[in-house]
């Protein structure tokens, strides 16, 4: 291959062409990460692939290049991709555009929420490559709209992420369908046994790529917690907003009521700031996202759901105003910033009641998260009352004239309703 000084080398030296190399050099890329150093060789030469890591690793271009170089611009469909979730399916798709540039490849993306006479116009171009949800994947297919038999390359984006919210019937009818010779990917944050099963399968002697070694992406990310009640939650991000000034940053609710109420009470503020959930239209949602990409939102308020495949290299910081219950989300909340190598900052709101939830993250990260003191602000909750942290699973002796635990009672065990704030 004729080399190029002003390409990406290192690249190149994995066997990536020089119209793949000049898009590569657009984007910024000039070494590859650890993903794309290993399924990069294996994905060239055709091999099926299973495939183990993180979000914000590089993993769309790890299997998106092999996959475009391999796809002949005169020939008809050659690749399907699915992904979880129609903000992932759009994001996915955007990413492979911006590595195919000038090359000719088509590329369309299908997914819910967008009218059905709009996807099948696009089909009717005859795209190379199309990525979608399951659910509209399946629909397009039984309205005749898309043929999957002849395809090429067959991946699966986030294939755990699919299993969890229910996608394993339209997955297995899916693969059934390709009756060509083909090469298979599987991309995953995790495997389990499911997964392994599913790739028996539909692969053949996939060569296991794993570079997450158990070890979760936030080595980048700086990692702090502020106690706060739920009444001072405002309070505490809009003096943080103010003192941190992220040039973008996202701000995690556990609930779409949540995410509205305080997306309001910014703007009402004087903050500037943009929510997604799952309550939006589809195109307004589209436009969001485009937007938040573009630079042009500072703050987005979102639930976990809406935010689920946010590739955006610039977000700086991640305010989890509500710690979730699951530690999972927790990771995949923070790993939107600090990404492709950069560093973060996410800063978790944390209530007296939720030491638990954060006990749970430190064991999933394996490290404590620091608690930050900010100046100025004081949670309306006892001073000198700590984090309330389960307790180790040794019973601990009672000692001689403590007070007894308080009698279990029906008004106890009903408490009041509250009304409930923010």
């Amino acid at each position: 291959m004729q080399k190029h000084s002003d390409l990406p080398q290192a690249f190149a030296d994995l066997g990536i062409e020089v119209r793949f190399l000049k898009a590569l050099r657009t984007m910024g890329f000039q070494t590859p990460s650890d993903i794309q150093l290993a399924m990069l060789p294996p994905a060239l030469e055709g091999k099926d692939i299973l495939g183990q890591a993180r979000t914000g690793t590089g993993k769309t271009a790890a299997f998106g290049l092999p996959v475009l170089q391999g796809i002949d611009p005169g020939g008809r469909l050659q690749a399907i991709c699915l992904a979880p979730t129609r903000e992932l399916a759009v994001q996915v798709t955007a990413e492979l555009q911006r590595l195919s540039a000038g090359t000719g490849i088509h590329l369309v993306s299908v997914y819910g929420g967008q009218k059905i006479a709009t996807q099948a116009h696009q089909l009717g171009k005859k795209p190379h490559f199309v990525v979608g949800t399951p659910g509209r994947v399946m629909d397009m297919m039984q309205r005749g709209m898309l043929n999957i038999s002849d395809a090429r390359f067959v991946i699966l984006d986030e294939v755990d992420r699919m299993l969890d919210i229910g996608f394993r019937d339209d997955i297995r009818r899916i693969l059934s369908c390709v009756k060509s010779e083909h090469q298979t990917i599987f991309v995953s944050a995790t495997l389990d046994e499911e997964i392994t099963r599913l790739s028996k399968r539909y692969m053949t002697d996939p060569v296991e790529v794993n570079v997450s070694k158990d070890r979760l992406t936030v080595d980048n990310v700086d990692q702090s917690y502020v106690t706060a009640e739920r009444r001072d939650k405002f309070r505490l991000l809009r003096i943080l907003l103010e003192r941190e000034n992220p040039d973008v940053s996202i701000v995690f609710t556990n609930t779409k009521h949540i995410a509205h109420k305080l997306c309001k009470k910014l703007y009402e503020a004087g903050i500037e700031a943009t929510e997604i959930h799952g309550d939006l239209m589809q195109n307004k949602r589209d436009r969001v996202m485009d937007q938040f990409r573009k630079g042009h939102i500072r703050v987005l308020v979102a639930t976990d759901l809406a935010a689920r495949g946010i590739d955006v290299s610039s977000v700086t910081h991640i305010f989890n105003y509500d710690i979730p219950a699951d530690p999972e989300i927790y990771v995949h909340r923070i790993g939107r910033t600090a990404r492709m190598g950069a560093r973060g900052v996410a800063i978790t709101f944390v209530s007296r009641e939720e030491g638990k939830e954060l006990t749970q993250v430190e064991a999933l990260i394996n490290r404590e998260v620091t608690q930050r003191v900010v100046d100025g602000f004081v949670s309306d909750a006892p001073k000198e009352e700590p984090i309330s942290r389960p307790p180790s699973r040794t019973e601990r002796p009672v000692e001689e004239g403590a007070p007894k635990a308080p009698v279990r009672t029906l008004a106890a065990k009903f408490p009041t309703r509250r009304r409930r704030r923010m």
